[in-house]
């Protein structure tokens, strides 16, 4: 059979048909490396210096209690819904039976609380022009405030604000946070950082250097003196039943110490709980051989990699000026509260995976009340109802 005249198409080349490959890229390239050069740049001419921590404080894990509630959210209750911006910490007034504690719009509220919380009833009571962080009562029922921005404050039951100290030994406070009354009247609180302000904490805690304080304000001689120094971000405060020392928290140390006041250990300093499950901020005793320690996170991957590498905790501090702490929050999970005895060993844990920024609690009666820095009401706890159970 004679060939056929009309072939098909022969396939082209290959030389003919190779296209030159990412024919883009050159001008790709400098469009991807520009933002990254640019981001080196910043990072190295940015003042900001992270220290190194003493990891080999935060290298043994923690040992969690035999009772815990995971869901603690489950049945709570919201109280004062709307009402109350940030109720950051407690004082409670067994004669009056109201909750007093500060918003993050300067008022120290009241609150009264009944069996249904939503007959729950919130007051305006006195702004002190500040954040109140930490609060107490005194001896004679008065209301005393560490205010980030203002100090230590006194508040008489008739709403008068007297400034008992703004500064110790020559140096102002720049983020006074917890605070605690002894039975003799003296006032022990805590001055988280002497560098960086209540708006500025990430960056404090961020840089790794221990510049907290714990300082006595004497009632008799109304002098405050500073006890100790170099803290990590001191934050919570809580006199012992028995009057011979005081707990405070470090917060990025995941820890709490204590500090002895009286006995023959007087201006000695011990472990009291470290390694803890997430990062310490206020601390109540309950007065039936518990101390309550209020935890705003869970550890995550991150803190753990920031507390070893300098480098994450810059960067982390340099986005936190752009975004702030609202852009944080939303991948801080897990909040939640740590029961400890007399002696430091865990007890129980309640926490929630959606509970974020808890920064105090205390038991009344059968219920537990929860204080956040951000959220807008007090979570309230039945604790008969929704008990600590050991593990299955």
């Amino acid at each position: 059979m004679p060939e056929s005249k009309s072939s098909p198409s022969s396939p082209k080349s290959p030389l003919n048909s190779r296209t030159r490959p990412w024919p883009l890229l050159p001008l790709l390239l400098p469009a991807i490396l520009l933002p990254v050069v640019a981001a080196i740049v910043v990072y190295q001419l940015d003042s900001f210096d992270a220290a190194p921590m003493p990891l080999h404080e935060l290298s043994v894990p923690f040992e969690p209690p035999l009772l815990h509630n995971d869901h603690m959210l489950q049945g709570a209750e919201f109280l004062g819904a709307g009402k109350l911006p940030g109720p950051e910490d407690f004082a409670y007034d067994s004669r009056s039976q109201v909750i007093y504690t500060g918003t993050v719009d300067g008022w120290i509220k009241l609150v009264w609380v009944n069996d249904s919380g939503s007959d729950t009833v919130v007051e305006d009571w006195v702004n002190t022009g500040g954040r109140p962080l930490g609060l107490t009562l005194g001896l004679n029922q008065e209301v005393i405030v560490a205010d980030a921005y203002k100090g230590l404050l006194k508040i008489s039951r008739d709403g008068a604000i007297e400034v008992l100290a703004d500064e110790a030994e020559a140096m102002k406070f720049k983020l006074t946070d917890g605070v605690d009354v002894a039975k003799d009247g003296t006032v022990y609180f805590t001055d988280a950082s002497y560098k960086y302000n209540l708006h500025e904490f990430f960056q404090d805690i961020m840089e790794g250097r221990p510049r907290g304080r714990l300082i006595r304000f004497d009632p008799i001689s109304k002098r405050a003196n500073v006890l100790l120094t170099d803290l990590y971000f001191a934050n919570g405060i809580a006199v012992s039943p028995h009057q011979d020392c005081v707990i405070f928290c470090e917060t990025p140390m995941r820890r709490c110490r204590k500090y002895y006041i009286e006995g023959h250990k007087k201006g000695h300093v011990e472990k009291f709980i470290d390694n803890l499950p997430g990062m310490p901020d206020n601390i109540k005793y309950d007065g039936d051989g518990h101390y309550w320690i209020a935890l705003p996170t869970g550890n995550t991957m991150f803190w753990d990699i920031a507390m070893r590498y300098p480098m994450v905790r810059k960067a982390a501090a340099m986005v936190d000026r752009w975004i702030g702490w609202i852009g944080r929050i939303k991948s801080e999970k897990n909040g939640g509260m740590l029961v400890v005895d007399i002696n430091g060993k865990p007890v129980a844990h309640y926490r929630d995976v959606e509970l974020t920024m808890v920064t105090s609690g205390f038991k009344l009666k059968n219920h537990l009340y929860i204080g956040s820095f951000i959220h807008p009401y007090i979570i309230r706890v039945d604790l008969d109802q929704h008990p600590a159970r050991h593990s299955q």
